[in-house]
Parts: structure tokens; C-alpha cells; sequence
């Protein structure tokens, strides 16, 4: 999670309130893009390299064969490449905005489509945090549910790195806002 917001609320992809400071930006932990991008070299290279050795071994590498392998190589390379960099974009523009006010799930899977959910912290009513098996456990990241107010729905953070640590600073700024929302400070609300 990236913290201090100054500097990351330009790269957003929603206004913020007035006076609404980005406390943080969270991405799905990095098991979510770099296995798939793996997959997709794999998908992409494996069946030009077993095309080449088939036609190699038939003799069919020669003359024109050879120039009709590398136009259909090219294009199948671009198609992959296309690909791999749509996997890319959706992972990097896939963020959890936390802020004094709020909880923000912006999802761009591609330049042209953009789902925004929001959760006001006040709202927030209780978080649970997931984190199933060993690899979880072992790299530090899991789900985190929050339940909000608003008909009981469930905002859901999917994949976040280290989410205990998500989930202290959603807890912490939430109890903030309600406290400035109820007009106590901190010091009033425990007399």
C-alpha cells in the first residue's frame, strides 16, 4: 500500500472531495498479474516455437513458407502483446483508495470502462479480514470485507497486501470521521 496522498491523487481516476486527503492506495498483491502474465508469454511463444520445429522438420521453412511463418508469428506475437498489456493495465488501474473520508474501489479494465465504487468511512460498520492457506498466510495478503450501513452491503477488497495493516488504518480513520462528524474530540468522547 502507498501511503501519503498528495502526490498519488493525480493519478486517480475520480475527483476528490474538498479536503479529502488520500491516506493510501492499494493494489492486488503482485500474484495477481505476474503468473498470468507468465501464462500469456507461455501461450504466446510455446505454439510458434512447436509450428517452427513441425515445419522445420517437414522442410516447409523454405521459400515462401519461411515468409508466411514470420507474418503469422508477427501478428500472433502482436495479439499476445495486446493482451498481456490489457492483463497490465486492468492490474495497474485496478486500486483500493483510502482517504479521511472514504473507501474507493476503482476498476479500469480498459481506457474505455471504469467502475467506481465508494464507502463512506462513517458507514462503515465492521471489517473482517481473509486470508485462506498457506501462500496467503505466507505472503501477507487477503481479503478485507467491510459491512456498510447502507442496506448491509458488503464492499469487498479483494487480494490487498498486508491487510491487517489496510484494515487498522480504515479502523483508525473511521473512528476519526465519527468523532468529527459527532462534533466530540477524542479527548470529550472518553469522559
Amino acid at each position: 500500500m502507498t501511503s501519503n496522498g498528495d502526490s498519488d491523487a493525480g493519478n486517480l481516476h475520480f475527483p476528490l472531495h474538498p479536503d479529502e486527503k488520500v491516506l493510501g492506495i492499494a493494489h492486488r498483491h503482485w500474484l495477481y498479474l505476474y503468473p498470468r502474465l507468465l501464462l500469456i508469454l507461455l501461450e504466446a511463444v510455446v505454439p510458434v516455437v512447436v509450428l517452427g520445429v513441425i515445419l522445420s522438420s517437414a522442410g516447409g521453412l523454405e521459400g515462401t513458407g519461411s515468409k508466411i511463418l514470420a507474418g503469422l508469428t508477427v501478428l500472433w506475437l502482436l495479439f499476445w502483446s495486446i493482451r498481456a498489456f490489457l492483463a497490465w493495465y486492468k492490474y495497474a488501474n485496478d486500486i483500493w483508495v483510502i482517504t479521511d473520508q472514504r473507501i474507493v474501489d476503482s476498476l479500469k479494465t480498459s481506457p474505455f470502462s471504469l467502475k467506481l465504487s465508494t464507502a463512506d468511512l462513517i458507514n462503515v460498520l465492521d471489517m473482517t479480514v481473509e486470508q485462506r492457506g498457506v501462500l496467503q498466510t505466507m505472503l501477507n495478503y487477503g481479503d478485507i470485507v467491510c459491512q456498510t450501513a447502507a442496506d448491509l452491503q458488503e464492499f469487498r477488497l479483494v487480494g490487498i497486501p498486508h491487510p491487517r495493516e489496510v484494515q487498522a488504518l480504515v479502523d483508525r480513520e473511521r473512528d476519526r470521521e465519527r468523532q468529527r462528524a459527532s462534533g466530540l474530540s477524542p479527548r470529550r468522547q472518553e469522559l
